[in-house]
């Protein structure tokens, strides 16, 4: 059984003032709301499971209930939270199954992202982007900041689908991609040190320098593939059916 303290509860997160009023627009106050309780959500800082009454969020965000409702709604909506008439939300878990399935699609579409990639004949400047990234990831783990390898790491895969050129392939890969990240985030610390992912991004621009549409495909499925298989074992090793 894993232990409670294997993994740290998020802290509590301080309270955010949001403008409200003449100067922000209705509808300007409840896409901010919405956006801070879904960071929030993916982030753990609201792990899944934590319940929170309507007064008590609108006080920690500093803001009325009416846009709050708003948010949540547009949250539930997604997924994301369950909105309990009378007593607030409650955010919602991703099963180990869900997470399978996410990984399935996202395999399959990063990959063709960076097949498009390399048909596109990037420019070098706009590898530079992802080489960038690739040596944050390498100085992150030097230092073994994990928390600064994981958004070095996300930078290179979102850098890489906005560089494939199709809009709504983008915007499909970040619909799965941030349930994604709430798994990632929460295992992170209990994964193998992730040395093999920042060898696997430079051979991937490797290939995409090359102009080798079809090597680059292989490359991403098996990296992504990977992963998958990493984090779905943490998952049965500690016996959680949900995140």
């Amino acid at each position: 059984m894993i232990k409670k303290a294997t993994i740290a509860a998020p802290k509590r997160a301080a309270k955010s003032p949001m403008p409200e009023g003449p100067a922000a627009s209705r509808k300007s106050l409840v896409l901010d709301t919405y956006d801070l309780i879904r960071r929030r959500i993916l982030d753990n800082v609201y792990p899944p499971g934590h319940q929170a009454l309507e007064q008590e969020l609108a006080s920690e965000l500093g803001i009325s209930r009416t846009p709050l409702r708003e948010a949540l709604i547009r949250l539930q909506n997604e997924g994301l939270v369950e909105v309990i008439p009378r007593h607030g939300m409650r955010v919602l878990p991703v099963s180990a199954t869900d997470m399978k399935e996410i990984y399935e699609i996202l395999t399959a579409l990063e990959s063709i992202a960076a097949e498009l990639v390399v048909m596109r004949k990037p420019s070098e400047r706009e590898l530079t982007s992802l080489e960038a990234a690739t040596r944050d990831m390498a100085k992150a783990l030097r230092t073994d900041d994990l928390d600064a390898w994981a958004g070095a790491d996300e930078r290179f895969h979102r850098e890489l689908i906005e560089l494939s050129g199709n809009r709504m392939l983008v915007q499909s890969v970040l619909n799965y991609w941030d349930r994604a990240h709430r798994a990632r985030m929460f295992t992170l610390r209990l994964r193998p040190k992730p040395a093999d992912s920042t060898k696997e991004h430079m051979a991937l621009v490797e290939r995409i320098r090359a102009g080798d549409a079809a090597g680059a495909f292989e490359l991403n499925r098996a990296h992504r593939q990977r992963g998958s298989r990493e984090l779905l074992a943490i998952l049965e090793r500690y016996r959680l059916q949900q995140l």
